[in-house]
């Protein structure tokens, strides 16, 4: 019987993939097995994957032609998945030696439908733990408890699909909204998190995540950067009223980030993503734009927006 299915889409990462897989190595049992989505990549990617093919057991590669998108490829991946739980991994990411089997081991011991852990941020040589938000650790709790409050970051403010284990019978709640070619993560965590129904955070930090990697969705300016808006319909979409001050206010904080760093866009896509930006604000309740107050300087971004368009 696989334990785990460990899903990884990959594209166009040969630099990085190599890193990956022998990360998984060093993590391979016989009851894991790793699903890994090319999705079409056009380096040597490809390449690298079936080099590693008698040194990794368990790895099942699937190879899209066109590529469809880190939420399809997720998808694409966990449809293949026969473990009792899922976890997730990037193709520019690795993880320490022994970090997979003490995730099953979390999730066992705990009994509950998901795991949340800490990650590592690596950019360069540069080492930073990352806490998940919620301080009680190794505790069964109810999902929608820690939604809320609004002011305080709270478990669906870290949405990092990699930074966790999941019972694989949470069946659709584990899908992604394909569509989406960003910000996918957010309507997931929020609807795991208002549907599922037990959940723990562990002090394990053993997922590497690598930050300022060219070409990620970080670091890119294009017209993907406009599903962002995509995304919060969707989280917002037939949401509990108790819920909604705290949606709005993580968008509003999201949009005044993204627009700090408008300098990546070019000048028509700028001025789309400032045009959907103020009419997104312009939907959304007076009161609670009035209530949901961030830092003044973010608070003035968005009021420019809002003078401007």
């Amino acid at each position: 019987m696989i334990r785990l299915s460990v899903v990884v889409p990959v594209k166009d990462a040969e630099l990085y993939i190599s890193d990956a897989l022998t990360s998984l190595v060093r993590n391979a049992r016989r009851d894991f097995e790793f699903i890994v989505v090319d999705d079409g990549s056009t380096d040597a990617t490809g390449q690298i994957i079936d080099d590693f093919r008698d040194e990794l057991p368990g790895l099942v590669v699937l190879r899209n032609e066109a590529p469809v998108g880190l939420a399809d490829a997720r998808n694409l991946g966990t449809s293949l998945a026969s473990g009792r739980y899922l976890t997730f991994m990037d193709g520019d990411d690795w993880l320490a030696p022994g970090y997979l089997a003490e995730l099953v081991g979390a999730i066992e011991r705990l009994g509950c439908d998901f795991v949340r852990v800490d990650h590592v941020q690596a950019e360069g040589r540069k080492r930073v733990i990352h806490r998940a938000p919620l301080a009680v650790r190794e505790t069964v709790v109810k999902p929608r408890d820690h939604i809320l409050p609004a002011g305080v970051k709270t478990m669906v403010d870290y949405p990092y699909a990699w930074a966790g284990i999941y019972r694989r019978d949470l069946g659709e709640l584990l899908t992604f909204p394909g569509r989406l070619h960003t910000a996918e993560d957010r309507p997931w965590i929020w609807r795991l998190h208002r549907q599922a129904g037990s959940f723990a955070v562990v002090s394990l930090a053993g997922l590497f995540y690598r930050r300022m990697v060219a070409g990620s969705l970080t670091q890119v300016g294009d017209a993907r950067q406009l599903h962002f808006f995509d995304a919060f319909d969707l989280v917002l979409a037939d949401l509990e009223e108790e819920f909604v001050p705290k949606a709005v206010r993580t968008f509003c904080a999201l949009l005044a980030h993204h627009l700090e760093l408008a300098d990546r866009f070019s000048p028509d896509l700028r001025v789309r993503f400032e045009e959907r930006g103020a009419e997104a604000l312009r939907r959304l309740p007076s009161d609670l734009l009035a209530a949901n107050r961030l830092d003044p300087e973010r608070d003035q971004i968005l009021q420019r927006l809002l003078e401007t368009r």
